[in-house]
């Protein structure tokens, strides 16, 4: 197939409407025109046939291309709120208290572990063994019959909810260090944060956060005297503690959710250095917006085998490339799903997410700039661009661009299909995507040399 592709009369065609795209696996196939008019209403510019667009997913074992083109974006989006001096954020954010946080999910059973003791040497398990650092049963139950599977999921399945309340006891702990009532927060400070959810073995949420104090208006307003970074740490730790969240089992007995006993503090510092936590075990600005970008884009565990794609019946999950814990969990999370005590949950919808109901990634409203004006800013640079090669090869613009207030596009595109027509295609747009990212690797490389 794919030397048919390379074969084929339209093979050119089809190479620049994948260039485009950045080596899409699963392009949204679309046919119609599109024209760029000037002020007057003369076609500038006109484009007919078939194009295609990115689908846009973010998972990186979906379309490769597109989980660059959204970790870039996220990278933007975290980077601008962390340094400032960029997406209308000022570079003064950088001396505000700020804090990475982790909170993780409680336990629901002993599960097989790896630690490493002071020297490097690996710790044994509740199990007796050694295991190895890619042992598949790392992240699995010791004893799977007493492992709380629908505790498990319940709390998945409130991770976002949980997340929500320490939100607002946060600013209430906040409140109580200024001394001012909870509601008359907002008129002195703001919380700005932005958080990403990394799947753990155990195949549970875990959420890492970048917390910034400001000033009731924003990133522009400077932080009331009185939260510091300590203070800020004394809060965040207070509400974690203090977050619970009560739901019913399937027989109705009570079970109280809340955050697990491991909550990582860490203070963010202005360094540009190159590595994510520096020689004081503090976390760099520089760094941080980059290890947050790369897990906005995994999938549902940090090993291959889960399932990226919602799951229609039961029976399918047998068929699932999973291990024998993850599908016991998926399993679970469809039975509840058919209970009327968790319908509003809907369920069977994130089987395939175990559960998690919530998006990977978060922020508060005036944490930075937001992935529409991200993506807006490409456009207007696609069609700036296409403006300025216009005037190069027109005589009658006399190499001066159209100004863009001054232009009107139209577009009409139908819909052909989603998808490479066969595997072939299929596999020639990830050869591309796979080029265009080493070509960015080594432009990368080469910009960091002296």
């Amino acid at each position: 197939m794919i030397s048919e592709r390379l074969r084929s009369p339209d093979y050119r065609q089809w190479r620049a409407n994948v260039e485009a795209t950045g080596g899409c696996a699963h392009p949204v196939r679309l046919r119609g025109s599109s024209r760029i008019l000037d002020r007057d209403g003369a076609v500038l510019v006109e484009r007919t046939g078939e194009i295609f667009a990115p689908c846009g997913n973010r998972r990186e074992t979906i379309c490769p291309a597109c989980s660059d083109r959204y970790a870039a974006d996220t990278f933007h989006l975290i980077r601008a709120g962390l340094a400032g001096g960029d997406k209308g954020v000022p570079e003064t954010v950088t001396g505000k208290p700020r804090l990475f946080l982790t909170l993780t999910a409680p336990s629901f059973g002993p599960v097989h572990s790896r630690r490493l003791s002071a020297r490097g040497r690996v710790i044994p398990c509740g199990c007796g063994a050694h295991h190895r650092e890619h042992d598949p049963a790392l992240g699995t139950p010791v004893d799977p019959d007493s492992y709380d599977y629908v505790g498990a999921v319940l709390w998945q399945a409130h991770a976002g909810a949980l997340w929500q309340r320490f939100a607002i006891a946060l600013r209430r702990a906040l409140a109580a260090i200024l001394g001012v009532p909870a509601r008359e927060f907002r008129d002195i400070a703001r919380l700005s944060y932005a958080k990403v959810a990394e799947y753990q073995r155990r195949g549970l949420v875990h959420f890492h956060a970048a917390l910034r104090v400001d000033g009731p208006d924003g990133p522009h307003d400077p932080a009331p005297a009185g939260l510091t970074h300590g203070a800020l740490r004394d809060a965040v730790l207070a509400a974690a503690r203090s977050v619970c969240l009560e739901v019913a089992r399937p027989d109705g007995t009570p079970l109280v959710l809340g955050w697990g006993s491991q909550v990582d503090v860490r203070a963010i510092t202005p360094a540009r250095a190159a590595t994510v936590e520096d020689d004081a075990g503090e976390i760099t600005d520089a760094s941080l917006a980059g290890y947050i970008a790369k897990y906005a884009t995994k999938g549902t565990g940090k090993t291959d085998g889960h399932p990226d794609r919602p799951i229609r019946a039961l029976e399918h999950v047998q068929y699932l490339d999973v291990s024998p814990h993850h599908r016991r969990h998926i399993e679970t999370v469809w039975q509840l799903g058919g209970l009327a005590r968790y319908e509003a949950l809907n369920l069977r919808k994130w089987a395939h997410m175990l559960g998690f109901r919530g998006h990977f990634l978060t922020k508060s409203q005036r944490y930075s700039t937001t992935f529409r004006e991200i993506r807006g800013e490409r456009r207007t640079w696609r069609l700036t661009d296409t403006l300025d090669r216009l005037a190069t090869e027109t005589d009658d613009l006399n190499g001066i661009p159209p100004d863009l207030d001054t232009i009107t596009v139209i577009n009409d595109w139908q819909l052909v299909g989603i998808g490479h027509r066969n595997e072939g295609e299929r596999e020639l747009a990830l050869a591309i995507a796979e080029r265009k990212r080493d070509l960015r690797q080594h432009r990368r490389t080469e910009g960091t040399r002296p």
